[in-house]
């Protein structure tokens, strides 16, 4: 097999994201296993291997207890079952912030061990340096501004941004300097819809929207939740299926069988040969 020519088909990088500011919005979901990345890579131009891992697969109740080596399991996962989507994967929290030089090493690590295209950093007062310390190092980086999930504790919850004036100021600025610092693109979560608007406008990376507006350069949800695999979705979801239902329905049914000795039947069971 190594021998022979195998056909090859180029990822998408961060150039062709930037490239699409202001053209045919940029398609995102989340993606934490192979299997799921190889569904969802034809459709999509990006998959985050978000820190949301830790409250959709681990159970537990926000990112903040997302470790590295997490993050780098979910992200060689999504490598291995996708082909042509551009691969992000989340730094998660207490990975980035100490220093740049912490930051660079953990996101060295991350993008050596798993292959991705890209790291995913959340805005703040002094992430912008961080920023651009990485890219200058050749590391290319996704802003996250708004609602930050990291910040969680912080916050007292998750809310939504921007409804004052102060706090749209801030945000405001916030995306200003997260482009101004190299960010190839920027997600915008949780917040107002003219202050997504607003920061689509005031800078020339693409915003990827998540609860914000249909008015930014393309948009991702958490794959679990827009296809029906919770009972609650957030308000900005769209469900697309209702994936929950379909497998109690199917749990349901394989225990019926199961106790009425229905299954295994004579197609699922091994019979010795003839002769």
């Amino acid at each position: 097999m190594s021998a022979q020519r195998q056909e090859t088909v180029r990822r998408l990088a961060a150039p062709d994201i930037t490239g699409r500011k202001g053209k045919t919005p940029i398609v995102c979901l989340t993606a934490y296993t192979a299997p799921m990345a190889e569904l969802l890579d034809e459709a999509c131009d990006l998959l985050l291997v978000g820190d949301s891992v830790g409250m959709v697969i681990h159970g537990l109740p926000n990112t903040v207890g997302v470790t590295l080596d997490m993050m780098i399991l979910h992200g060689q996962a999504v490598m291995r079952g996708s082909r042509k989507a551009m691969v992000v994967v989340d730094m998660p929290f207490g990975s980035y912030e100490g220093s740049a030089e912490q930051a660079y090493a953990n996101a060295a690590r991350l993008m050596k061990e798993t292959g991705a295209q890209a790291v995913k950093v959340e805005s703040g007062p002094t992430v912008a340096e961080t920023i651009d310390y990485l890219v200058k190092r050749g590391v290319p980086v996704m802003g996250h501004v708004g609602l930050r999930p990291q910040a969680v504790l912080v916050d007292g919850g998750f809310r939504a941004k921007g409804r004052g004036e102060a706090e749209r100021a801030k945000i405001l600025d916030e995306a200003r300097a997260t482009a101004a610092a190299g960010a190839f693109a920027l997600v915008v979560e949780g917040v107002a819809e003219g202050l997504a608007r607003e920061i689509t406008q005031a800078v020339d990376v693409p915003t990827i929207g998540i609860g914000a507006s249909a008015g930014c350069d393309g948009q991702i949800l958490v794959t679990d939740d827009m296809l029906g695999l919770f009972d609650w979705t957030p308000k900005f979801v769209r469900r697309y299926a209702d994936l929950r239902g379909e497998i109690l329905g199917a749990v349901q049914t394989y225990a019926d069988d199961v106790q009425a000795r229905r299954f295994p039947g004579p197609a699922e069971i091994y019979f010795p040969k003839a002769g």
